[in-house]
């Protein structure tokens, strides 16, 4: 055993790491969302993408890489799943030749009334209610900017 402190005073404590409970937290929850999203034929990283667009279709690259705090290089490849499935189309944007612009195709657009299903259903696998989950939410937005304005 290093040290003697114990877990409860020593700020080293794997389990009192926010860090740690986060990363944790994230993919346990992802892994909620795994066998919903299966039947859709789309991965979590794949469903944040089309939350966006059902959001606000047209939407750039640039504006997607923006909105889901992913760097273009990782999109790229998700966009071109969901291309190739038949999800999205991507072209150049009619006003500016420089932008690529991602559009829905019309089974992305109706894939969004069956994913309609996927929070009811996650919320219910979490079993927990759903304000504090609200609150949960909030709370990690201010964790966000907070760490945002860190940086």
């Amino acid at each position: 055993m290093v040290g003697t402190q114990s877990n409860a005073e020593d700020p080293l404590a794997l389990e009192r790491q926010v860090c740690f409970a986060l990363s944790i937290a994230s993919r346990t929850v992802v892994s909620v969302y795994r066998p919903l999203l299966e039947p859709l034929g789309l991965t979590h990283p794949q469903y944040l993408v089309m939350l966006a667009l059902w959001q606000g279709a047209p939407l750039s690259v640039k504006e997607l890489s923006g909105l889901l705090a992913l760097d273009p290089g990782t999109l790229s490849p998700l966009l071109k799943r969901l291309e190739a499935i038949g999800y999205v189309q991507r072209g150049r944007d009619a006003d500016d030749e420089r932008v690529l612009a991602v559009t829905l195709t019309p089974q992305g657009q109706a894939l969004r009334q069956e994913a309609l299903k996927i929070p009811p259903a996650v919320v219910d696998r979490l079993g927990v209610e759903l304000d504090q989950l609200q609150d949960l939410h909030g709370a990690l937005t201010r964790l966000i900017a907070a760490a945002k304005e860190a940086q």
